[in-house]
């Protein structure tokens, strides 16, 4: 197998990558508080070694499939009207505790459960800026929340929305849609700005992806052309020695 077929390999193998990547985008352009990711590609040189190498050729680029990363972008906020419905304007994570510990997400839909306790779509509970679960006492409580996240009952406040974020967002973990593993240390957010009866929407742009999702496919098939091509090339190439030698 020749060089241009190593070189051409990494290509797809890449662009698999990509395709992967678009497409997960699009499956969740429609859910709430989700973040776009993106790829990290590099081309990286290999130094051609013998003394049969032509001038111009003592490199080859080939592509490296680094890793991907998190589009953080806030996305566009919505009204449902509903009261246990919130959204984050800025920075920050809403914390929920899980079987396997704390999470953070940007998916502020969630409800009241039978014991008065506030969950996300899964039943995790919401948690306080001190790392409580947030619970209703009374199904009839009427919740109204201020934007630094205190929330109330006609009955007076029932504690404060915990917001955390950590220092480099690139290093939390997904786990799911919308559910964040810490990996750092994390921090209440100083001015925490929550609205309620709102949500936010992934800031995945369904046009701009499919797009995307186009330019990869052509990307693709035009380097599976060109392995094809070089294939057919080396068995012509095979057949014709064969011949002569048998001749």
């Amino acid at each position: 197998m020749e060089n241009t077929t190593y070189i051409a390999l990494s290509r797809i193998d890449v662009l698999t990558r990509a395709l992967d990547v678009s497409a997960n985008n699009l499956a969740n352009v429609n859910t709430d508080g989700f973040k776009a990711s993106k790829e990290l590609f590099s081309d990286y040189l290999v130094h051609q070694k013998g003394a049969n190498t032509l001038p111009g050729d003592k490199d080859q680029a080939f592509t490296e499939d680094k890793s991907t990363y998190r589009d953080h972008l806030q996305g566009p906020m919505h009204t449902t009207g509903n009261l246990t419905d919130f959204a984050i304007n800025g920075e920050g994570y809403f914390a929920v505790r899980t079987t396997q510990g704390i999470r953070l997400t940007r998916n502020g839909q969630f409800h009241r459960r039978m014991d008065g306790t506030i969950v996300d779509g899964t039943g995790n509970p919401i948690l306080d800026n001190n790392g409580r679960n947030l619970v209703l006492q009374q199904e009839s409580d009427l919740l109204s929340a201020a934007s630094d996240g205190t929330l109330s009952t006609q009955t007076g406040p029932i504690g404060i929305i915990g917001l955390l974020t950590v220092d480099n967002p690139n290093t939390l973990v997904a786990e799911g849609a919308f559910l964040l593993r810490p990996t750092t240390q994390t921090h209440q957010v100083a001015r925490p700005e929550i609205r309620q009866g709102m949500l936010e929407a992934s800031n995945v742009n369904a046009v701009s992806e499919t797009t995307r999702m186009v330019e990869i496919q052509r990307a693709y098939d035009l380097t599976f052309q060109l392995i094809q091509t070089e294939s057919t090339r080396h068995l012509n190439a095979i057949d014709k020695i064969t011949a002569e030698a048998s001749s």
